[in-house]
């Protein structure tokens, strides 16, 4: 691919490409615990825009094709919630996702004060756990969703050098 994929703030044109592919990328999720009553692949556009215009969303763009896409916000207390991370399946294990989310890392910390990072994934979903352990996130709790389901949380503190680097 001659085109290198770059990462910015998402837009309220690319609302579509992100649904589409997220509706694309969870379908593996929800075949590995047999429910595609999943919230991402029922989640409408207006639900989609309104975390466009209330949170931290970037994209990954490859020429004018979004490729991947990472959402976030911060609580009063500090904590990022950083959900549905997604690359396109013919751009994964690459590096992208780790990219996505280091870049909603850095955002969140430098422009909404973030001092931790919280997200979660199925139990089941080991590509996913190993990423996030790479980043170094740790397992902080496990919550029985249904019989198929348990969702793993996983947390890690704000470096200090996300604190420092715009000094």
């Amino acid at each position: 691919m001659g085109t290198s994929v770059t990462i910015s703030a998402a837009t309220d044109e690319d609302a579509e490409q992100i649904l589409k592919l997220q509706y694309l990328c969870y379908q593996s999720e929800a075949a590995l615990y047999d429910d595609y009553g999943i919230e991402p692949l029922t989640q409408t556009l207006a639900a989609l825009r309104a975390e466009l215009s209330g949170g931290c969303v970037l994209v990954a763009r490859l020429g004018d094709e979004v490729v991947g896409s990472v959402r976030g916000t911060v609580d009063a207390s500090g904590t990022a919630a950083i959900a549905k991370l997604i690359v396109h399946p013919r751009l994964q294990r690459h590096g992208l996702g780790g990219r996505l989310l280091a870049a909603v890392e850095q955002r969140l910390a430098e422009e909404r004060s973030a001092t931790r990072f919280r997200l979660f994934t199925g139990h089941r979903s080991e590509g996913n756990l190993r990423l996030y352990r790479s980043h170094g996130y740790a397992p902080v709790g496990t919550e029985e969703r249904s019989r198929r389901l348990s969702l793993v949380t996983l947390e890690k503190e704000a470096a200090a050098e996300e604190f420092v680097a715009q000094a």
